[in-house]
């Protein structure tokens, strides 16, 4: 015989079903993640919005945090399990005895798809690297890659980079400071580079005196948490791997997700070049940060990279 079901026995299957999908979501092991809201370490943004981590059987939590050497402190303490950070500030960090080690590429620098160019005021007489001897050159942090590449590019090109002073100031002031003269040239990236098109003028694209390409940011962990955690570093690392191509594929659609999770606006997104990410990790393309952290002395002596990229 078959019984209809009134409001009470209603509410209480929904009740169950609702008590059941809950207990399925939470039994997916979480993840914390730090990030920073910038193109090149967007793609924890993206494996959330399309699934990619639940995909891979992560329920993970993204907290956005203002530059790399805060999302390295919080790895570093236990305060995250997995973190994103610019090459250059990991290869430091190791070199310092900072426990960390990589797990996915993420942004790259590429010759054929520059998102970063040295540039002068429109109306500078600078042409090229030779004509910044004597002159002032603002980059973000000093003894970084933005100032270690532009050093490179000079000393590479005809120019004397100890002939040139290096001033820091944030990337957002630059194109007021060519505008005003109290800065020569500068090393600007994307988005500021779009916004400030009308006013600027390139001279030249200072990271393949670097390397042709090298990552540029990467995700990274303890290698602590990594041995600790040997399934949820192989879950993270299939979900990032299945979100690089779809990103190199889908500009449109990560434009709109980047906008959501950062201050960049979507008509500014949708103009300025975007960084491809890497699809696998390899040795290559980090070692050339080491190599010119190296050279520069930035760092006591040169390293393989291998040597910070977790094995199992």
């Amino acid at each position: 015989m078959l019984m209809q079901r009134g409001p009470f026995a209603l509410a209480v299957v929904a009740c169950v079903l609702s008590s059941t999908l809950a207990s399925s979501a939470q039994a997916l092991p979480s993840i914390h993640i730090v990030t920073l809201p910038v193109d090149s370490g967007a793609e924890a943004f993206y494996a959330a919005d399309q699934g990619f981590f639940k995909n891979a059987g992560l329920d993970a939590s993204i907290d956005v945090m203002p530059n790399g050497g805060a999302t390295i402190a919080a790895v570093s303490s236990g305060a995250a399990d997995i973190g994103f950070s610019n090459v250059f500030s990991l290869a430091q960090a190791f070199n310092h005895g900072v426990p960390i080690t990589l797990i996915a590429g993420a942004g790259l620098a590429t010759q054929t798809s520059p998102t970063a160019l040295v540039v002068v005021d429109a109306s500078s007489p600078v042409r090229t690297a030779k004509d910044l001897s004597g002159k002032t050159f603002a980059v973000d942090a000093l003894k970084s890659i933005t100032e270690l590449a532009p050093r490179a590019w000079i000393d590479k090109n005809g120019g004397d980079s100890s002939a040139v002073k290096f001033l820091e100031m944030p990337f957002g002031e630059m194109a007021v400071a060519l505008a005003q003269h109290r800065v020569d040239a500068a090393l600007l990236p994307e988005p500021f580079l779009t916004r400030a098109q009308a006013t600027v003028r390139s001279i030249g694209d200072a990271y393949p005196a670097v390397a042709k390409q090298f990552l540029i940011g990467a995700f990274f962990t303890t290698t602590t948490w990594a041995k600790a955690h040997p399934d949820l570093l192989k879950r993270f690392v299939a979900a990032i791997h299945e979100t690089a191509p779809w990103a190199n594929r889908n500009r449109a659609q990560t434009a709109a997700i980047l906008a959501k999770n950062s201050k960049i606006d979507a008509a500014t997104l949708g103009a300025m070049r975007r960084v491809m990410y890497a699809e696998t990790l390899a040795p290559d393309v980090v070692q050339p940060v080491i190599d010119i952290a190296a050279k520069y002395h930035v760092i006591d002596s040169d390293f393989a990279a291998k040597s910070m990229i977790y094995a199992e």
